[in-house]
């Protein structure tokens, strides 16, 4: 994991101009993905119970003890990678009306992106990795410390239902030969009050959707979707495309820019009583690794990235193609995908033929 050094040597001063000096405000709405965070943290109230109430929200996870030395060289620049995962658990009533299954348990990693932003910090890259692609996951350590063996051509999302985080960032890591700087988790049922916490999210639905195991009834165009809506959104894959998982992440990058887009449009700074309330989504939601584990840390490193703007954010699917023994599951497409990596491992512009997927036809 990178430690604050890696933060405060990314960060080049900026030169302003008289007259031009930016207010606080508008520094901050400059910012992304990590960005709002910090925004949430500015917003949120100065007194000291309402700030430890919502640093004491975040779970933290001590990745580098769990992996220990033997993992991919850091980039060879101050570009960081972020592993970000939604986890979600379908248990209980609150589900049922979502095609959950009331009666599941436990949770599992249904969304899994890389983000990847290079050296300068004015940009970045989300590299979704399908959740049916077959992987070799390594050996792990559990949380309860007992051994999971290694194993060929396993779902990768069933890593995080197994062994947890530590083992999906060792796994990724294993994959692709990227170093994962950093860790983060969102909990969809924290994701649902989030967005009703915000007012609701728009999005330009690309086609008709109707997916009977959720009950998402969406026409083509412009909706504005309330917290339920939402995670029936970014859960749909029997509505749209073949009905696999390919079609569905799409649909979850476009939500996650709208999402981004909304937060940063609104006034938080001007309404710190809304900011405390979408802050406390978050926080109680969040899982990151111990590097960002607090308040201060999220807000030092979405400051770091100040200069990214998320209507720049290019996102792209780790190209696959549909496995030969069973054509329900998908497998890394080479070369493309290990150009992709090799690309993101040398800080360098990804080839366009690295971002085509022979599973979706491009």
């Amino acid at each position: 994991m990178s430690d604050d050094s890696d933060l405060h040597s990314a960060r080049k001063p900026r030169s302003r101009k008289a007259g031009k000096v930016r207010t606080r405000g508008q520094r901050i709405r400059r910012g992304i993905l990590f960005t709002l965070l910090a925004l949430v943290v500015a917003g949120g109230g100065t007194v000291y119970w309402l700030y430890s109430r919502l640093d004491g929200n975040i779970t933290g996870v001590d990745i580098d003890k769990a992996l220990g030395d033997d993992r991919p060289e850091k980039l060879p620049t101050s570009g960081q990678n972020l592993l970000v995962l939604g986890s979600d658990s379908r248990a209980g009533a609150e589900n049922k009306e979502l095609g959950g299954g009331g009666n599941v348990s436990g949770a599992r990693s249904d969304t899994a992106m890389v983000i990847h932003i290079p050296e300068g910090r004015t940009k970045a890259v989300a590299v979704s990795i399908p959740r049916d692609t077959l992987v070799t996951r390594p050996e792990c350590t559990k949380a309860d410390g007992s051994t999971l063996s290694s194993a060929n051509r396993v779902m990768f999302n069933s890593v995080y239902a197994l062994a947890g985080p530590a083992c999906v960032v060792k796994t990724v890591e294993s994959m692709s030969g990227v170093r994962i700087d950093h860790y983060m988790e969102i909990n969809f049922a924290g994701f649902k009050e989030l967005v009703d916490a915000i007012g609701g999210v728009t999005v330009d639905v690309p086609q008709d959707i109707h997916d009977k195991s959720s009950g998402l009834n969406l026409t083509a165009g412009p909706h504005k979707l309330d917290g339920t809506e939402s995670l029936a959104y970014v859960r749909t894959r029997h509505g749209i495309g073949d009905g696999s998982d390919l079609g569905r992440i799409g649909l979850q990058q476009q939500f996650i820019l709208a999402l981004l887009s909304e937060v940063k449009s609104q006034n938080l700074l001007g309404n710190p009583a809304n900011s405390y309330k979408i802050a406390n989504s978050i926080t109680k939601s969040l899982t990151t690794d111990s590097g960002l584990a607090s308040l201060t840390s999220l807000a030092e490193f979405g400051r770091s990235m100040n200069g990214v703007d998320p209507s720049t954010m290019e996102t792209i699917m780790l190209p696959v193609a549909y496995d030969k023994q069973d054509p329900n599951r998908v497998v890394a497409a080479e070369p493309q995908a290990g150009e992709l990596w090799k690309a993101i491992r040398k800080d360098v512009t990804i080839p366009e033929s690295a971002k085509k997927s022979p599973a979706t036809g491009g």
